[in-house]
């Protein structure tokens, strides 16, 4: 009889556990009353408006009209969610919201068809406090709004900073919905990615004849408006959150923390443990290494000056030449509370914000 190899060479086998992958951050969701689907499936997901059809829907549904807007823009989203809106139980739509949330973590936008300023603010309230993170994107063609009535839905979410809510004035149906399949269709990840929703085209979405006083009072209350300037160009500006924030840096912002979090997970879930030393931060900050280069890759973040305030050997005015720089307090200035805890020493990701040129001033001299 062979003796086993095992006695002499012991060779154990460990897999890694696969590493949990990112949200992608480019799904949007619409919801709506309609019957197509059930309050108990809640949310349904499809690759264009073919697939729906396939799937039940007529083609003159408030949600299927919005869908065509959504994969008519330019670069096109790739996929969709569809939410049940259960009306026929006196569910509000905030609450919809919410139970699409539940069912399913992995839209980040959301529009709401046919809801008007009660529900709109319902909506946002919630929103600005879900989890995962996410942004609703809804439009209003109350006169109110252009004419700067005092307590306008613009104006009230403006008051309120929400930081998660972008508002577009249209007398176009489903206007708001073009600017969210823009930026989910954008956000690809990919080297040099980054975007702005300032200055896009709105396929599908006639732009609004406005007079310079009533868009100046939409970007007032920090709203958004398709509209003509210069006889030749059709522009959306200014691509803000009701807060003033531009839509891009939440986006960005978000996406970011999205993948520290998930490094730092699968750096706890993959290795046997992560020890309580000067080793086992060094550990924790090469994971989050990686995010942050993605960010930069992508063209988020870029060198630049720190000019906020210090922190740790971070002084204001420093120069952060790839964008970044990641730090941590030292393992022994660790309290015995927090040791025993198992806790990390804090960790702090510096960034430098690639930021954006949407305004530009020339000075033409002519000399005789």
């Amino acid at each position: 009889m062979t003796q086993s190899l095992s006695s002499i060479v012991n060779v154990s086998v460990t897999v890694s556990p696969v590493s949990v992958a990112n949200s992608g951050f480019n799904l949007g969701l619409i919801v709506g009353d309609s019957t197509i689907i059930s309050a108990a499936d809640r949310v349904k997901l499809y690759s264009g408006t073919e697939d729906m059809i396939s799937g039940g829907w007529v083609g003159t549904e408030p949600e299927y009209l919005a869908a065509q807007v959504y994969f008519s823009q330019s670069p096109r989203p790739s996929k969709l969610a569809i939410g049940r809106w259960d009306a026929t139980g006196s569910e509000t739509a905030a609450a919809a919201v919410t139970a699409c949330r539940a069912k399913n973590g992995d839209w980040y936008a959301v529009y709401v068809c046919t809801v008007l300023k009660a529900n709109i603010l319902a909506i946002a309230a919630v929103v600005e406090a879900a989890t995962p993170s996410s942004v609703y994107f809804y439009d209003t063609k109350d006169a109110e709004v252009i004419a700067g009535t005092a307590g306008n839905v613009m104006a009230t979410l403006n008051a309120a900073k929400r930081h998660r809510t972008f508002g577009q004035y249209s007398t176009s149906n489903y206007a708001a919905v073009a600017a969210m399949g823009y930026a989910m269709g954008a956000n690809t990840g990919l080297a040099n990615s980054a975007y702005t929703l300032a200055y896009k085209s709105e396929v599908g979405i006639v732009p609004e004849v406005l007079t310079t006083t009533q868009v100046n009072t939409i970007l007032g209350f920090k709203g958004n408006v398709y509209t003509n300037y210069g006889a030749t160009y059709n522009l959306l500006v200014q691509g803000t959150m009701a807060d003033g924030i531009s839509f891009d840096e939440v986006l960005n912002l978000d996406v970011l923390t999205n993948e520290i979090q998930t490094a730092i997970m699968n750096s706890l879930t993959s290795s046997p443990k992560i020890p309580q030393t000067e080793d086992g931060v060094s550990m924790l900050v090469s994971a989050i290494t990686d995010p942050c280069n993605n960010a930069r890759n992508r063209g988020v973040i870029g060198p630049g000056v720190w000019n906020a305030a210090p922190i740790l050997g971070l002084q204001t005015g420093d120069t952060l030449s790839i964008g970044y720089m990641i730090l941590a307090e030292s393992i022994a200035s660790q309290s015995q509370t927090d040791r025993d805890a198992r806790k990390s020493p804090p960790i702090y990701v510096a960034i430098k914000l690639t930021g954006a040129i949407e305004h530009v001033v020339i000075g033409v001299v002519v000399n005789r």
